[in-house]
């Protein structure tokens, strides 16, 4: 009788070896196929039978909270050097995390990846797609006083080309490197971005370029937003020289100028937070992600 507990103990023990291997392998391969093609639309569907989870659980407590950690978004590690990246990027867009000076040297990866990968644009896809459906639904007084602010940096235009040399956001700004990337006026356009600045053009919406770009900046600026593909803006906005507040507060001043002029802000979109805070804002208000940088 005992000799038949033990072997059937023994056999036990061996079948959950033998599917915590099973389950080891296939996270392993899971892992290694998401870190190598950066593949976002990898599904993985998992038995739903109750009793056979709950086995499974059984068998790879051990193994499947030893792996967890290491298994992040967008393929890369999603916790290193006690830095939970994708949390981090989170954080960042829902405006929890401040006044950050540099990406985690940890994350530069992770945001590398997720900035030159898909998830980037379906997010800034998603975010469009919200603000296409609100121009839709607007009742337009159609008197040429409805106006739409735009933010310039990572919202017209993309300057990926610039960080994705300079650790995307994981090394210091450096003013004047930029500045001799931006007299080049080659940033590529968001194409995402430019679908919603020319739906408003089709509706009588007018658009307004607002930018912290300094006004030295503006000739590069302009000739950068025309070689790519935009035009017909009622203005364009930068920031005077001897301006010295935060950039809610130019910005926010400038669209009380255009209230006290008479224009409707029915729309304001830009990648930081400081581009949409501070009043006025504008009826509606979108935010499109960028983890490279804060300006406050």
């Amino acid at each position: 009788h005992t000799l038949c507990i033990a072997l059937h103990l023994r056999k036990h023990q061996q079948v959950q070896m033998a599917m915590a291997t099973k389950m080891l392998l296939l996270l392993a391969a899971v892992a290694l196929l998401v870190a190598s093609s950066g593949a976002w639309e990898i599904n993985i569907h998992m038995p739903t039978s109750v009793a056979t989870v709950t086995a499974m659980e059984e068998a790879m407590a051990p193994i499947i909270h030893a792996l967890r950690p290491m298994l992040g978004s967008g393929g890369q590690l999603g916790s290193r050097a006690g830095v939970a990246c994708d949390s981090w990027r989170l954080g960042v867009e829902a405006h929890n995390v401040r006044d950050w000076k540099t990406v985690p040297a940890s994350c530069e990866g992770y945001v590398g990846h997720y900035m030159l990968g898909g998830h980037y644009r379906r997010d800034s896809k998603l975010v469009i797609d919200q603000a296409i459906s609100y121009v839709d639904s607007l009742k337009l007084a159609g008197n040429g006083k409805e106006v739409w602010v735009f933010d310039v940096d990572e919202t017209t235009l993309s300057n990926l080309p610039y960080y994705a040399t300079h650790g995307f956001g994981a090394t210091p700004y450096n003013w004047t490197s930029f500045q001799e990337y931006a007299r080049q006026a080659s940033a590529p356009a968001l194409p995402e971005t430019k679908r919603l600045f020319d739906k408003l053009l089709s509706v009588g919406i007018k658009p307004v370029i607002l930018t912290g770009r300094r006004e030295v900046q503006r000739t590069a600026t302009v000739t950068n937003l025309r070689r790519q593909g935009f035009s017909g803006w009622m203005t364009v906005l930068l920031k005077p020289a001897e301006f010295k507040g935060s950039g809610v507060t130019f910005k926010s001043g400038e669209r009380q100028k255009l209230l006290d002029a008479g224009y409707v802000i029915v729309g304001n979109i830009g990648d930081q937070w400081s581009d949409i805070l501070g009043t006025p804002e504008g009826a509606r208000t979108f935010k499109l992600p960028d983890p490279m940088y804060y300006i406050g």
